[in-house]
């Protein structure tokens, strides 16, 4: 078969990859052994070892993606001989295979979560970032501006979470230019890297628009998602990490990246739907976590239009529905997210791509969980446990949580007494440490024990959680940023039940339990435990623009001395969110603010003062944390909005 049928051939596999029928697509790419194959099945099995968190299927994914990267160095060293026939240089589809291959062997060896694996990963990725440089300089020698991306807002003139088009005023959008040869030759192994030495050749790649075939088709979008992954991936490392990377030669614009990925996802090759997953899953995050969004409805567009697109293309595919629920949740439709979910693990759709359905269980179990359906959250965790082997501990702990919300203490006790065994089990780490989450959860069974010790014996230690720990781990995962108002006041009346009596005014107090003389028994006797009352009663506040009260009790958080640091680091976070939204709030002129148009003298003065104030509050928090990921993402936010001139 030529190239052409071999791409044809084995996109076809990817095509029941995301349909769900995985089994399908596996025999399907197995049928023949071109380099298109072999990338294809180990792109496959890396998928079921990434999505999965099943580091033992990361031998064969390495195996499979080193056959592949052989077999397309062969394939390029061979093409070289041929007379060119496209516009671009023969081989150079091979080049984009090895690439992708090398770039996804990085991330097994990454996963491998050893010492030795990291230090390959750094250089696999180093050895790819200089290949899809050089192949995006060949691709693209005057920039991706005149490419389309999915929305149909044009690029140069939207404003917000992107970050797509660096701009010099509010009309003129400034070109982007891919980095220039003397940048990317700096780096520990550029010495070694022919790739980098000298700028690709623009003599036999003329200015065109649209691909002709799939050969060129792949070239494109291939280039377009390389490039633009690295990008968008490296920009959001922490500043330290950058730090260290930019050692190894990597420099990052995410708006470069994130203008090549919406370029990539436009094409019909396969590199156009991993580009659509990686923009998926960072408007998402941005949705998700950063709390305050400079241009929500524009990333919501953008998000829906890539969804549209693939979910079109593979309507039965798990990953499409997921993340048409994540659009749902994100619009402030919980229940439409639930039902899309639900349809999603119906049992007559094609369920062979068991690490895709896992990811709308966890989903479910979280969306449930912010609506109080405690029942149904715990179900889908405890599913979780039947779906794939990351920490069982954590899915258990938060379903014993669920419980004790419903008021089952006793089913409760019995989850909770298999979770110490499960942490004890040769687990799951992070660079040979534990999961955050079951460090989290070690010590929280220590306090709970010593908090019953005190009221007698620590044996039943279920008896004396009076915060459901679901809850708490919960906001890691933001869940009670996007609920709906008779869940927010739900909360409210729950927490605030609990002794001793709150003492900031709420609209929606409940009259607090009285308490025993004895002043131990006490529902909450505990700096941290009243701590993480403030801290829940002020984002739950916050969500549902009670600005006041929540800052009050974000406020009151500093107020107790805490062991668990995190939960002062948390509340300035939040409290920054809550400037920011308060602002959009009162500034009601700003959400119909045209593109072009300059905001008015009181708005201007209403954000510059908030903005500070988130800074500052945020400055704070990068101070009393060392998990910066949240604070980055919302000040990219706060960049945004200065940038359209708001301070």
């Amino acid at each position: 078969m030529t190239a052409g049928d071999d791409i044809r051939h084995a996109g076809t596999g990817f095509d029941l990859l995301f349909s769900n029928e995985l089994d399908a697509a596996k025999t399907h790419l197995s049928s023949e052994d071109s380099a298109f194959h072999l990338l294809g099945l180990g792109c496959v099995v890396f998928l079921q070892a990434a999505l999965g968190m099943e580091t033992g299927m990361m031998a064969e994914a390495s195996r499979l993606l080193t056959s592949a990267e052989a077999k397309a160095r062969k394939g390029a060293k061979a093409s070289k001989t041929s007379p060119q026939t496209r516009r671009f240089v023969s081989g150079l589809d091979f080049e984009v295979l090895q690439a992708d291959a090398v770039l996804l062997l990085g991330f097994t060896q990454a996963l491998s979560e050893s010492y030795t694996g990291y230090l390959q990963c750094m250089y696999s990725l180093n050895s790819a970032h200089s290949k899809f440089s050089k192949i995006y300089k060949t691709a693209f020698p005057d920039g991706i501006d005149k490419f389309a991306t999915p929305s149909s807002t044009p690029v140069a003139s939207r404003q917000p979470s992107l970050l797509d088009v660096p701009q010099t005023s509010r009309d003129s959008p400034t070109s982007i230019t891919p980095p220039s040869s003397s940048a990317s030759r700096i780096g520990l192994f550029s010495r070694w890297s022919s790739s980098s030495s000298k700028p690709a050749s623009r003599a036999t790649t003329p200015v065109f628009t649209e691909p002709d075939g799939p050969v060129e088709e792949l070239i494109i979008a291939g280039a377009a998602f390389g490039y633009g992954l690295f990008n968008l991936v490296l920009s959001l490392l922490p500043a330290k990490v950058k730090g260290v990377v930019g050692f190894f030669g990597f420099n990052s614009d995410r708006s470069l990246g994130l203008r090549a990925l919406a370029v990539a996802a436009t094409k019909d090759d396969i590199h156009g739907v991993f580009a659509g997953l990686a923009l998926m899953s960072y408007h998402g995050s941005v949705l998700l976590l950063s709390g305050y969004q400079a241009d929500e409805a524009h990333i919501l567009k953008q998000y829906k239009a890539i969804v549209d697109k693939l979910e079109g293309k593979y309507p039965n595919g798990s990953l499409w529905i997921l993340n048409r629920a994540k659009i749902l949740r994100m619009s402030y439709d919980p229940d439409g997210a639930i039902s899309a979910l639900q349809a999603g693990l119906a049992p007559e759709r094609p369920h062979s791509f068991v690490q895709a359905d896992a990811l709308l269980v966890f989903d479910l179990a979280w969306t449930q969980l912010a609506q109080r359906n405690y029942q149904e959250s715990a179900d889908m965790f405890l599913r979780m446990t039947m779906l794939n082997t990351w920490s069982h501990a954590t899915y258990h702990f938060i379903a014993a949580g669920c419980y004790l919300s419903l008021g089952n203490v006793e089913k409760a006790r019995t989850i909770l007494d298999n979770v110490p065994q499960l942490l004890d089990r040769i687990g799951r780490k992070i660079g040979g440490r534990d999961l955050p989450t079951e460090v989290f959860i070690r010590k929280k069974i220590a306090f709970y024990k010593q908090k019953q010790a005190r009221r007698g014996s620590e044996a039943d230690y279920a008896a004396s959680i009076r915060i459901s720990p679901a809850e708490e781990l919960g906001l890691f995962w933001n869940v009670h940023d996007r609920i709906t108002l008779s869940s927010a006041k739900a909360h409210i009346r729950d927490w605030t039940a609990l002794s001793p009596p709150i003492h900031i005014d709420t609209p929606y107090v409940s009259s607090p339990k009285t308490p025993p003389d004895n002043e131990h028994l006490v529902d909450l006797d505990t700096p941290d435990e009243l701590a993480l009352r403030s801290l829940l009663l002020g984002v739950v506040h916050r969500s549902i623009s009670h600005f006041r009260e929540a800052r009050a009790f974000l406020l009151d958080v500093a107020k107790h001395p805490v062991e668990a640091k995190w939960m002062n680091a948390l509340a300035l976070f939040e409290l920054a969110v809550l400037h920011l939204k308060e602002a959009e709030a009162s500034d009601k002129a700003d959400a119909d603010l045209p593109d072009t148009a300059a905001p008015s003298e009181s708005s201007k003065a209403l954000w510059n003062k908030a903005l500070k104030e988130a800074e500052g509050m945020l400055d704070q928090a990068s101070e009393a944390s060392a998990n910066t990921d949240l604070i980055s993402l919302l000040r990219d936010e706060i960049m945004l909005k200065q940038k359209r001139g708001f301070c």
